[in-house]
């Protein structure tokens, strides 16, 4: 199993911006994940499916903590 290493806050807000998302900087950890989920076309699934097995995944590593 290869270990995957968590996404930083700067990277999350990084991504949001490329995705060009306003006003998310105040937004906690898992609201940001969400929010970049959607605009990705996506489902918002982060730490919300016990036992998920979708790889690869850029949260893995922070959702299965």
């Amino acid at each position: 199993m290869t270990s995957q290493k968590k996404v930083s806050k700067a990277e999350l807000l990084a991504k949001a911006g490329g995705l060009g998302l306003k006003g998310i900087s105040k937004y906690k950890k898992g609201e940001l994940i969400h929010t970049i989920q959607i605009a990705e076309g996506n489902t918002d699934c982060f730490s919300r499916i016990s036992g998920c097995a979708v790889t690869p995944c850029l949260y893995r590593a922070d959702c299965q903590a």
